[in-house]
């Protein structure tokens, strides 16, 4: 069983790349000016211009592919004025211009939220350190600047796209975070973290039976129906909290533990305790 979940743990990339490859791995801009490392590597910073020009600063000591394109979010009263200027030790390498600009809606399937997809620039560009500046005319709108072409998702990476895009949803996108579950991510999420949920209550259920045969710690049914609907309410609850909020893997790991005590009439503190309230045991 443990290396069971061993798998299941390493399939998890896995079921959810496929959803992924052709996603941008997000940042949520807190610096400036921000350091990009591994330019070349697709990545989309996200922000909010805050009365000034954010920066985003490349050094590469070797000749690399060069790739920046400037989105906004297609959301109401959303301003179609991003710039960004792209300097070379000072000097202008190139600048894309959104006056002027015909703007093209764009759909990412991966997070399921639209954007403007304004200019794009791509060169290879020599080595060196690189100064992107962005602006807006009164600098003041949300914008979200690609950086990078090779698409690159690990575990480590859709861990953390778990943990922005609710967050993306809410404060970028002005979305609830439940419209994640639209995406094949989102579901794909839930659906893991309920598979793993009821494996664990299986492992748990079988080694209490083994180790504590014979009394009420090693039953198989220990709730009656009373605390079989308690246990639905507590998983419907959890799963609503999780994805209404910040999709939090824990949230949905216990509301799924909490459908398998519902489903198999079986408490896993009340084995542990040795209580029983179910009557055919």
């Amino acid at each position: 069983m443990q290396k069971l979940l061993i798998i299941i743990a390493l399939l998890v990339p896995v079921f959810l790349l496929p959803n992924v490859t052709s996603a941008h791995q997000p940042r949520i801009t807190t610096d400036n000016p921000t350091v990009v490392i591994s330019p070349e590597i697709s990545k989309a910073y996200y922000g909010t211009l805050s009365g000034e020009p954010a920066l985003y600063i490349i050094t590469s000591d070797k000749a690399f592919a060069l790739y920046v394109g400037v989105l906004v979010p297609d959301i109401a009263d959303q301003k179609k004025d991003v710039s960004a200027v792209i300097l070379k030790d000072g000097e202008q390498v190139a600048l894309l211009d959104s006056a002027g600009f015909e703007w093209k809606k764009f759909f990412e399937p991966f997070g399921r939220d639209t954007y403007w997809q304004g200019p794009e620039y791509k060169a290879q560009a020599e080595a060196g350190t690189y100064e992107i500046r962005v602006t807006s005319a009164q600098n003041d709108s949300k914008y979200s600047l690609a950086v990078g072409e090779i698409e690159a998702f690990d575990f480590k990476e859709t861990v953390n796209a778990l943990t922005l895009i609710p967050q993306l949803k809410k404060d970028f996108f002005n979305k609830s975070p439940i419209d994640f579950i639209l995406s094949p991510f989102g579901w794909g999420l839930i659906v893991i973290m309920f598979v793993l949920a009821f494996i664990f209550g299986f492992i748990y259920r079988a080694l209490l039976k083994k180790i504590a045969r014979n009394t009420k710690r090693g039953t198989s049914k220990n709730i009656n129906k009373k605390g079989r609907t308690i246990r639905v309410v507590a998983g419907v609850a959890l799963l609503l909290i999780a994805i209404t909020t910040s999709w939090s893997p824990w949230l949905l790991f216990f509301s799924g533990f909490a459908f398998f005590e519902a489903i198999f009439s079986w408490c896993g503190l009340y084995a542990a305790l040795g209580k029983n309230t179910c009557p055919t045991e």
